[in-house]
C-alpha cells in the first residue's frame, strides 16, 4: 500500500485552513500517511490554528512555522524534503486558502497509486466558473487564462490549466528532479 502524506502550504490562512483540512474525505483519511501543514511565516494566527486542529484530530498532523518567509517555491521545498525524509510514496500539494477541493484527495492520487503517473496536476479551469467559485481573484483568473492559452500554442499542447497549484508527486520522481534549483518564489 502506498504511503500517502499531503503538504498544505499555508500563509495567512488562519480563517480558512480548518475548513480545509475538514473537507478531508472521512474515507480518504485511513489512507494517509502523514500531513504537513507548513505556515511561511504568517502574520496571522495560521500556526496557532493548526497547533489546534492538530490537539483535536484524528489525521496525522505535524505542524510547523518557518523561521523566516520561504515563499510560495521554498515552501513546496521544506514539503518535498519532508515527504521524502517520512518516507513516503506519494505527496500531495494542498493549499491552506481553500482554493483546491480536498474532496478530489482519492481522484488525484489515483494515477499514482496504481502506477500510472509520476506526477498529477489538477485543474480549477476543468469545469466552467469552478476556479472564481473557489475563490481564484478575477485578476488571477484571466491572467492564467491568457498564459495557458500562450503557453498551450507555444508548446502544441491542450492543458486546461498550465498554472494549477493542485499536483501530487511520486516522492521517487521528485528524488530524480533537481527541484531544489527552482526559484523560492
Amino acid at each position: 500500500m502506498a504511503r500517502i502524506g499531503i503538504l498544505v502550504v499555508a500563509y495567512n490562512a488562519a480563517g480558512t485552513l480548518s475548513q480545509v483540512l475538514d473537507r478531508i474525505p472521512s474515507a480518504f483519511r485511513p489512507e494517509i500517511s502523514g500531513i504537513l501543514v507548513s505556515d511561511d511565516h504568517s502574520t496571522d494566527d495560521t500556526y496557532l490554528v493548526g497547533l489546534g486542529y492538530q490537539q483535536l484530530s484524528d489525521l496525522p498532523l505535524t505542524v510547523v512555522r518557518t523561521e523566516r518567509n520561504l515563499g510560495y517555491g521554498g515552501n513546496q521545498k521544506l514539503g518535498y524534503r519532508w515527504a521524502m525524509e517520512y518516507g513516503l510514496d506519494i505527496v500531495v500539494l494542498l493549499h491552506g486558502d481553500g482554493q483546491y477541493a480536498p474532496e478530489l484527495l482519492p481522484e488525484i492520487v489515483a494515477p499514482l497509486v496504481e502506477g500510472r503517473a509520476d506526477a498529477v496536476f489538477g485543474s480549477r479551469m476543468l469545469e466552467r466558473g469552478r476556479a472564481r467559485k473557489g475563490g481564484m481573484p478575477l485578476y488571477k483568473y484571466f491572467g492564467n487564462k491568457i498564459l495557458t492559452r500562450y503557453e498551450n500554442a507555444l508548446m502544441g499542447t491542450d492543458i486546461s490549466e498550465w498554472h494549477s497549484g493542485y499536483r501530487a508527486y511520486s516522492t521517487k520522481a521528485l528524488a530524480a528532479i533537481p527541484f531544489e534549483r527552482n526559484s523560492d518564489g
